[in-house]
């Protein structure tokens, strides 16, 4: 994928490949790091990058099990809100038995799923707002699968941001040459793939030898 999402033919087609972009930048936040790294937290945030990738794929769920349903509900969740509210914020955390290898392997089907559902129901189609959702505005009653779209890449392109931050925080990392390593791009005078950094240091020594 190239360092900006191509544009569209029409509007669905554009909103797909803007979301596209936005859950392939996890890939690159997470390229090259071993689990230990994938689980810390270097910066003052409590969040770390495996736990955005496990929340980038639960928050994705949770809007496509809504509009492939729409304009129904869902089937409802009839858990305590207190148990509902702890899943939620396990999706946080990267726990010791979880690996960075199979957080991203779920994150790439939640991906495949929710373009598919995003592609295949018509952007007008009425999405129940649930009510008794605290966070959830109380004055409409549906938002629709066009609001979904525009809200998914909002949420991913949000915490793809603290990504990049956390990445930064680990090891200096940037997104520019995570991306390029991750998806080998060409290397040219201005974009470099990343390199963990003692490789990089004895590339250089060699290069100036």
């Amino acid at each position: 994928m190239p360092g900006l999402p191509p544009p569209g033919a029409d509007e669905r087609q554009a909103l797909l490949e803007v979301l596209a972009f936005q859950q392939n930048a996890f890939f690159a936040a997470a390229y090259g790091l071993t689990d230990e790294q994938a689980r810390s937290t270097p910066s003052v945030s409590t969040l770390s990058i495996g736990g955005l990738i496990k929340h980038a794929a639960g928050v994705q769920k949770g809007w496509a099990d809504r509009a492939a349903h729409a304009p129904q509900f869902p089937p409802k969740d009839e858990r305590p809100m207190d148990e509902i509210m702890a899943e939620y914020a396990d999706q946080y955390v990267m726990h010791d038995d979880e690996t960075l290898d199979g957080l991203l392997e779920q994150l790439k089907r939640q991906n495949a799923q929710t373009l598919q559902v995003l592609g295949s129901v018509p952007l007008d189609t009425p999405v129940p707002v649930p009510h008794e959702v605290p966070w959830f505005p109380k004055d409409i009653d549906h938002w629709d699968v066009r609001w979904v779209a525009l809200h998914l890449i909002e949420e991913l392109s949000r915490h793809a941001g603290h990504a990049d931050i956390i990445r930064e925080s680990i090891d200096g990392a940037t997104m520019y040459e995570l991306m390029a390593a991750n998806e080998e791009w060409p290397e040219t005078d201005f974009i470099k793939r990343w390199r963990p950094r003692s490789q990089a240091g004895r590339e250089s020594q060699n290069a100036s030898s």
